[in-house]
């Protein structure tokens, strides 16, 4: 865990998204990361302007200014560029604030920037699937805000840990998204280090998968119900392969597929985020 002084020298890349919904915020978010440390501005106009801006960084450390793509956008640049080990992002979220909070920043832009210059590098585990995407909050198929469960989960099968408190807490946070169909049943298959949690004759209505601490990922399947709700099946494991016919998925704020397969894998510590530091 590394400790950031605020004579660190930044490079603050402020996304053309954050500008258009809440220049006010940009602007305070600026002035406190300015007054704290030497901070380079860039205002890039695109997203190759972006990776660009991320790629030339230096020794500066980087700061993205937006909203949970950008944050994505600059994780995932960094990944492909195998950089994420030895880059401490930071973020000041603004905009769409839901990914940014879930993984502990603050939400306003004082208190965001203030982490930026006081906090502490924390290593969070990471999803990576097999085209190269990465997914830092939640994943969600159907691309559809799951909504939180009241029933029991239920143990699939034993040698592992199940939860009977996970399903209220595991569910991600609704984002905002445009032009995504409506949720309905879908049959998948879903493994967990290869043992099977449901199959393709068992219709769902969602999975969730969240990377979780110390190498696991947290998934959350929730059967089709008629009638009485059906009770979710949890699990924990390193690798989680779905299988159906073209479905798409949510990785954070982003809709990816149709796809038959896709598997994710869990990076321990993959990428490092600067959050407050504990009191």
């Amino acid at each position: 865990m590394a400790t950031f002084a605020t004579s660190d020298q930044l490079l603050v890349i402020i996304d053309p998204a954050a500008r258009q919904a809440d220049g006010e915020s940009v602007r305070i978010a600026k002035d406190v990361l300015s007054a704290g440390a030497a901070a380079k501005l860039c205002l890039p106009e695109g997203p190759d302007e972006f990776a660009r801006a991320l790629g030339r960084r230096g020794s500066r450390r980087p700061v993205v200014i937006g909203d949970g793509r950008a944050l994505a956008r600059a994780v995932a640049l960094l990944h492909r560029r195998h950089e994420l080990a030895g880059c401490a992002l930071s973020v000041v979220p603004v905009g769409d604030t839901a990914l940014a909070e879930s993984l502990g920043v603050p939400g306003g832009p004082v208190a965001a920037a203030r982490a930026v210059l006081d906090g502490v590098e924390r290593r969070l585990d990471l999803l990576v699937d097999d085209s190269d995407g990465v997914v830092l909050g939640a994943l969600g198929i159907p691309p559809a805000p799951v909504r939180a469960a009241a029933a029991e989960p239920l143990a699939v099968f034993s040698g592992r840990s199940w939860y009977r408190s996970l399903a209220r807490t595991l569910a991600p946070r609704p984002v905002r998204l445009s032009a995504v169909p409506p949720s309905r049943a879908a049959r998948l298959r879903v493994e967990v280090d290869g043992d099977r949690v449901v199959d393709l004759d068992q219709p769902v209505e969602a999975v969730s998968v969240t990377p979780g601490t110390g190498g696991a990922a947290s998934v959350v399947v929730r059967p089709l119900s008629v009638g009485a709700e059906a009770t979710p099946l949890l699990a924990r494991g390193r690798t989680v392969t779905v299988t159906g016919a073209d479905f798409r998925y949510r990785a954070d704020a982003t809709v990816s597929g149709p796809v038959r397969r896709r598997t994710w894998r869990v990076a321990e510590g993959g990428w490092g985020l600067v959050l407050p530091a504990e009191r």
